[in-house]
């Protein structure tokens, strides 16, 4: 990563120009100011690099035992910005306010080749040791900055990028600086902006942990922002007085530091008291109510809660509730601070899975294996990253198989004795979503059970959640799963009592969730969090792996009994399959009735029609207006009646006549459900009914 002589002269010759020019002109910003400190405050030429500074092992092990909390509030974040940017020749980087390096999330070959640039644990990169760079400069200014390859002191770090954001703590000092360094020659616009919100995030820990027996108090002048990065956050005491606030906090109040706020009261900031806060909260289920600014007009939104000590303290018996108060120690060896990832997989290193678990279709003791090679590399990452607790974003065609993956994700995870927990936030009514996610006590609302219900983030303590079409989970309720994902404890619906949970989270869509994003229905800040990594699975029709793939599902459905016809096989094999497994899987099951589990012809394939064959009509809701007349049928079908083969003539014909619709649609019920005029719910009714299995495992 050298220069030439004559360019690294060029180089020093331009900042010494600069500085004894003055510092205005077109930049007059961070990099100018900080090449002047360095000339004419420290004394250091541009054109004698320095060798680069490292602490003591002695010095780094104290060092981080004194930034302890810090560290153990920004390890998860770090490993979760890494997997977005995916960025294989970069780092993320934790400094103390000395700029020495306390904790690092690279690849082993990048960290490898800058360890003798000094980016490395240890090492010094302060403005004194290293002149203008990400970190040293980021302390310095006392903000953000981004310093190019260019705009560096000396010439060795030209081939970086960096940009930095300053983390402060409780009490408005800068506690460490966040930093990604970079020799990707791209300049990522978004970078600060992640950068950003990822302090937040670990600023907003940083209070938890210090005040864990304090009263947190969220609130916005936007209902929507509570429970969201943009929130404001106090830390109240019992006697009401405000212990710490974020910068959010700072903002909205109009204060312009901690001072001005520390030690008020609730009743100076907001015409409300703790107590009346908190019984408002409790009856409206933690749901923002509203309160004003005292001696003014400003309308905000907020939420208090019991100190988060109590809640842990109730939830967990009382040997855990001793251990769970004690400060969690952290490691000091250089060996633990540096987390070595990997944002890409081997595709050559197969994964093998010992599972008993079905990962295709319905049959329980059937296991159809992997075998493709984009999936076996997608496996192997998700098996690497898994057990950092990083998420999962998984995205594919409908019917592709984003469940059946999620399984063999977890069942190779660290979660693999804990449940696997599914969620269709496609299928459940907007109503009942949240009571199905959070749970409720009894009587939390008309038509609760009487004995209350655990979620399915409860269920899934100590195990794996699915949610399945996560695009569709409502913009209100994305807020409260961004806060259980931020705080790992979640409230049931009608009760105050807040529980502990631990479980992973692998989420799946078949929409473009960036683009949702875009058109305002998708949180930006849920979409960066539910993407610690993203993984795109392939089609039916992508994969090397699907003849053994169809006669392993043949022998599910057919119980081993059923052949193929060569000219079915060809037809099989040659068909686009637009609805995947999920299509796959219902053609299989309906020849295999049809043939009476015998050989399979094409004659036994009604449905394995061309999907853009010439003069082909497609199959149109006008086409399906006599479902009206048959629905009287199907209300008085059994949900556990007949299989296809046993259906009636009247619903044979209508099951025919949906799956053609679903395959036109690609297996998108939605998209079906608009073409019929009905609501998804009760095409789900239909198609259960019919024996259609659109939204079990895929």
């Amino acid at each position: 990563m050298s220069l030439t002589t004559r360019e690294a002269h060029r180089h020093a010759d331009r900042i010494l120009e600069r500085v004894r020019g003055g510092l205005g002109g077109p930049r007059g910003d961070a990099v100018a100011e900080s090449w002047s400190r360095c000339v004419n405050e420290y004394r250091l030429d541009p054109a004698q690099p320095r060798e680069p500074a490292f602490i003591t092992r002695l010095e780094l092990e104290a060092r981080r035992a004194q930034r302890a909390d810090v560290i153990a509030c920004a390890r998860y974040e770090m490993t979760t910005l890494y997997q977005q940017l995916g960025d294989a020749e970069g780092a993320v980087v934790l400094t103390d306010t000395d700029g020495v390096i306390v904790h690092m999330v690279t690849s082993p070959e990048f960290g490898a080749e800058v360890g003798p640039l000094g980016l490395r644990l240890g090492g010094i990169w302060s403005e004194t040791a290293a002149g203008t760079n990400g970190m040293g400069t980021c302390l310095a200014a006392g903000s953000p900055v981004t310093i190019q390859r260019d705009d560096h002191f000396y010439t060795q770090f030209t081939q970086l990028t960096c940009s930095a954001v300053p983390v402060y703590d409780p009490s408005g000092e800068i506690a460490a600086v966040l930093d990604v360094t970079s020799r990707s020659g791209l300049m990522q616009q978004h970078l600060l902006v992640l950068l950003g919100m990822t302090v937040r995030m670990i600023e907003n820990r940083l209070i938890d942990m210090r005040f864990r027996n304090a009263h947190p108090l969220h609130f916005h002048s936007r209902p929507e922002f509570v429970y969201t990065l943009h929130e404001g956050k106090l830390a109240v005491g019992d006697d009401g007085r405000v212990l710490a606030a974020n910068r959010s906090a700072l903002f909205q109040l109009g204060m312009q530091s901690m001072d001005d706020i520390r030690t008020r009261r609730i009743e100076d900031l907001f015409q409300t008291s703790l107590e009346d806060m908190l019984q408002r909260s409790t009856s409206s289920s933690f749901h923002p109510v509203v309160t004003y600014r005292t001696n003014a007009a400003l309308r905000f939104f907020a939420v208090a809660r019991r100190p988060a000590s109590e809640a842990t303290a109730a939830s967990l018996p009382r040997a855990e509730a001793t251990a769970a108060s004690l400060p969690r120690a952290e490691p000091t060896a250089a060996s633990d601070a540096t987390a070595m990832l990997q944002p890409e997989a081997n595709p050559r290193a197969p994964l093998r899975l010992a599972t008993t678990r079905p990962l295709v279709g319905s049959s329980a003791g059937n296991d159809f294996t992997f075998n493709d090679a984009r999936l076996l590399a997608h496996l192997d990452t998700a098996r690497r990253v898994i057990a950092r607790q990083t998420p999962l974003l998984l995205c594919g065609e409908t019917g592709s198989g984003k469940e059946v993956f999620a399984r063999a994700v977890h069942d190779s995870s660290p979660h693999a004795s804990g449940a696997f927990v599914a969620v269709n936030c496609a299928s459940l009514p907007e109503q009942l979503i949240e009571a199905e996610l959070f749970g409720y006590r009894a009587g939390a609302f008309t038509g609760a059970q009487r004995t209350g219900r655990r979620g399915k983030i409860l269920q899934a303590n100590g195990g794996t959640l699915f949610l399945d079409e996560i695009a569709d989970m409502p913009l209100e309720l994305q807020a409260r799963l961004l806060r259980v994902l931020d705080e790992r404890q979640v409230t049931p619906l009608g009760t105050e009592e807040t529980y502990a949970v631990d479980f992973q989270l692998i989420s799946a869509s078949h929409e473009h969730l960036p683009t949702r994003v875009r058109e305002g229905c998708f949180r930006e800040d849920l979409y960066y969090r539910l993407a610690g990594i993203e993984l795109a699975l392939p089609a039916l029709r992508e994969r090397s792996d699907r003849r053994e793939l169809m006669f392993s599902m043949l022998a599910a459905e057919s119980g081993g009994k059923a052949s193929l016809s060569a000219d079915a096989e060809r037809l099989l094999l040659e068909h686009p399959w637009p609805g995947n497994l999920r299509q796959l899987r219902h053609v299989l099951r309906t020849a295999a009735a049809l043939a009476e589990s015998r050989l399979i012809t094409r004659e036994h394939l009604p449905s394995m029609v061309p999907v853009a064959a010439p003069g082909a009509a497609p199959v149109t809701a006008p086409n399906l207006a006599h479902l009206a007349h048959w629905a009287g049928a199907l209300e008085g079908a059994s949900a556990d009646g007949a299989q296809p083969s046993k259906l009636n003539l009247i619903q044979a014909n209508e099951r025919q006549v949906l799956l053609q619709l679903l395959e036109q649609h690609r297996w998108n019920v939605s998209n079906v459900a608009k073409a019929l005029d009905v609501s998804r719910n009760t095409l789900y009714r239909k198609l259960h009914k019919l024996h259609i299995e659109v939204s079990h495992p895929e």
